[in-house]
């Protein structure tokens, strides 16, 4: 009888997260993630120009209910995946510890952040109105005032660098503002992102409000930026020799910019309110009063 041979560990596949399910990619295709080390720790969906337009449609169909909640409502949602993330710290943290190649004490610290992000923009839901609206002085017998509404679809190409805090600051101002999303997570370290998608598909937030894809910035972003049910885009993560192309393409169909900045900046830097800002739509009413 021959020597007990080590066992072969069973790679996991992850999917996609589109409508509020986990489809394979169209195309089938996968690829394999790694850790720094070249140690495969998974494989990821390759998703195609069909699982764009499968997403978009996902997003642009979830839009009414989403934005038609109270803001109230959103917030209550969005605070339910924090308390989710909260729950699964500890799987978060190996994930964050494979993904970015940290020791495991800053990967919890980076969750712990995470989670924090998540509960100030959940914070924000029904107070984007006092930030933004305002009620405008006229000259004559008449109300103007003006406020905020979601923009609609937004497109995030995430950070490549920050596989989860990243992603949550640019992911959550979307849905707080009413808006919903289409990611494409980072390619080389998409597995904290996967776990996210997860935490939301058994969470109270609707299917097709987040869609994630994992994949190729590069080959997927012409096709967000030029797709004419995207009305906003986010190039935090777009590669650098194609920015400027995807910013082109966007001002076909009139989109929203949010351009690539120079560098990737610091997850853990203080948060604001610039994607806040980017992902509403300012609407202004004239109302007669008096005689």
């Amino acid at each position: 009888m021959g020597t007990p041979t080590e066992r072969l560990a069973v790679a996991k596949t992850y999917k996609l997260y589109v409508g509020g399910a986990f489809p394979r990619s169209e195309s089938g295709r996968t690829y394999p993630v790694t850790d720094s080390g070249g140690r495969l720790l998974a494989h990821a969906a390759l998703a195609s120009r069909k699982d764009v337009r499968d997403a978009v449609s996902a997003a642009r169909a979830a839009f009414p209910g989403w934005s038609g909640a109270t803001a109230y409502n959103r917030g209550q949602v969005l605070y339910r995946v924090a308390e989710m993330l909260q729950g699964r710290h500890e799987q978060f943290t190996d994930a964050v510890a494979a993904a970015e190649d940290v020791p495991r004490d800053r990967a919890a610290a980076l969750v712990d952040a995470t989670v924090d992000r998540w509960v100030w923009y959940a914070g924000w839901t029904d107070k984007i109105t006092g930030l933004l609206g305002s009620v405008n002085p006229v000259a004559g017998p008449l109300l103007s005032w003006s406020t905020p509404e979601p923009t609609g679809v937004v497109a995030v190409l995430a950070p490549q660098s920050s596989s989860l805090l990243g992603l949550v600051d640019v992911l959550a101002p979307v849905l707080a503002t009413g808006c919903t999303a289409v990611v494409v997570a980072s390619e080389a370290r998409p597995l904290p992102a996967i776990e996210l998608a997860e935490v939301l598909a058994t969470s109270d937030l609707p299917g097709g409000v987040a869609n994630l894809l994992t994949g190729r910035a590069g080959e997927l972003g012409p096709w967000l930026a030029a797709h004419a049910e995207v009305q906003a885009i986010d190039l935090m993560g777009a590669p650098a020799d194609t920015a400027a192309e995807l910013e082109a393409s966007a001002a076909a169909t009139v989109k929203r910019v949010l351009p690539r900045p120079a560098t990737e900046p610091d997850p853990t830097r203080a948060p604001g309110v610039t994607r806040l800002r980017a992902w509403t739509e300012i609407k202004t009413v004239w109302h007669p009063v008096g005689r």
